[in-house]
């Protein structure tokens, strides 16, 4: 049986119950107004409930076409359907046209209004998934998903949300794993063409010889083994964003080719004699100087600056070190409920170690270190033991005056410095090897300046 709420619209008192008193028969729920003031103030505050608004096209204070923008203006994601007692086809062509579902002939049977209305019902129920659907993705991939505060950061949100609504051309630069993907996925969201493809292309992941047939497509019998009509990646992301990653890895006849895309929208398939047109927008990233390539002679010039209309600067995770505990906090609990490990968070210690670590690999790196200490770690709270070997502490060796210094607060300092040595820094067999908790050494280290 069919659920879901009908805001029912129309003066005439009986008919009105009698409608009502059918939809409800069907499982509706039938909200009722004698007139179009209060049709509208009960669609705005039920406009998140209601699915299909039935109204009567002749109302005491408004026409139901004239009130038509006013209903879906106050409900997006519900139908419309018209009721009339005199029903004209022009009438109907135009109640159509701008954006009622259907239009019905008051006295027509039952049946075909209990047809009608669920059509239109389902239709809204659809919409509304694919808005949710949307909203989701719109918080996996937009720019409020980015983790972290850092103004490196801020400025290249605030750059790149300047240019997302826009159609042109962006151009993300920025080390290799800093978050390039991330950033061009959030464009592509923010864009009117959220809900068209997103396609990514790493350039790099390509053999030189298969990127272009990749990219572009061919026709049967353009090569050997080219048994049929292919489609190429650009038109799979026709009407949405095409996303190419490392860019400066393209060939130069393959840059050629590009640029007429940019120029026109237009190119020509492997085998074809004939353009193919696209309607898509561009979003490249490269780890590179991509003015240096160009200067240099290994990236076209005219290609460069047809990329270049908006460029984005990405920072790495050494530029945006205040970012590196949130990020670690993130990954360990992503890590956690993955393996189904309960951990708590990072010690203090592990925390300082990642926090001045030099992220050459940045935010992909910090990754996978995070995935590493997750599956090593042994209790709830990550140590530096839990670490990879290069983010361990290396220990200075005592000082002269320190070596013939046989003051009680001297010689413990010493002894934990040796057991530490011998146990390679592992804090926990440290602990267990001088008698005391993990802890307490914790401590002790920082007492002692270790």
């Amino acid at each position: 049986m069919p659920t879901g709420t009908i805001l029912l619209i129309d003066d005439e008192a009986m008919l009105r119950q009698a409608v009502a008193r059918t939809l409800e028969l069907e499982g509706y729920t039938v909200r009722q107004a004698p007139d179009a003031m209060r049709g509208l103030e009960a669609l705005r505050e039920h406009a998140e409930e209601v699915l299909v608004v039935l109204s009567d096209v002749k109302l005491p204070d408004g026409r139901g076409l004239d009130l038509l923008p006013r209903y879906k203006a106050l409900a997006p994601l519900a139908e419309v359907v018209l009721m009339t007692a005199y029903g004209t086809i022009p009438d109907g062509v135009r109640a159509m046209k701008e954006g009622a579902f259907d239009y019905l002939t008051k006295g027509d049977s039952d049946d075909q209004l209990i047809v009608v209305v669920d059509r239109a019902a389902e239709k809204a129920r659809l919409q509304r998934r694919v808005a949710d659907l949307e909203k989701k993705v719109g918080a996996q991939y937009g720019f409020e998903s980015m983790i972290g505060h850092a103004p490196a950061l801020e400025q290249a949100k605030r750059l790149a949300q300047r240019a997302a609504p826009t159609d042109s051309t962006v151009l993300l630069e920025g080390p290799t794993g800093a978050g390039k993907e991330l950033f061009a996925q959030a464009i592509h969201q923010a864009s009117a063409r959220r809900s068209k493809p997103f396609v990514a292309v790493n350039c790099s992941a390509f053999p030189k010889d298969l990127l272009e047939s990749e990219l572009f497509g061919y026709k049967k019998g353009a090569f050997t083994g080219a048994l049929a009509d292919k489609k190429g990646l650009l038109e799979e992301a026709n009407g949405g964003t095409i996303f190419l990653d490392e860019i400066g890895e393209l060939e130069l006849n393959v840059q050629a080719k590009f640029l007429r895309v940019l120029e026109t929208r237009q190119f020509t398939k492997l085998g074809d004699t004939r353009p193919t047109s696209v309607d898509v927008r561009i979003v490249a990233a490269t780890n590179r100087n991509l003015r240096q390539e160009a200067e240099a002679g290994h990236f076209r010039p005219d290609l460069y600056y047809r990329l270049a209309v908006f460029t984005v600067p990405v920072p790495g995770l050494n530029e945006r070190r205040a970012d590196v505990p949130e990020l670690a906090n993130y990954f360990l609990q992503f890590f956690a409920a993955k393996l189904r490990r309960r951990l708590r968070g990072l010690e203090p210690e592990a925390l300082e170690q990642l926090v001045r670590h030099d992220w050459r690999g940045n935010v992909r790196e910090l990754k996978n270190v995070l995935e590493r200490a997750a599956i090593l770690a042994e209790g709830d709270m990550l140590t530096v033991d839990d670490l990879p070997p290069e983010f361990h502490y290396i220990l200075p060796a005592p000082g002269l005056d320190e070596a013939t210094d046989r003051t009680l607060r001297t010689m413990e300092k010493r002894q934990i410095r040796q057991v530490l040595l011998d146990t390679s820094g592992n804090k926990m067999e440290a602990a267990r090897q001088l008698g005391i908790g993990t802890k307490t050494l914790y401590r002790k280290i920082q007492e002692y300046g270790l």
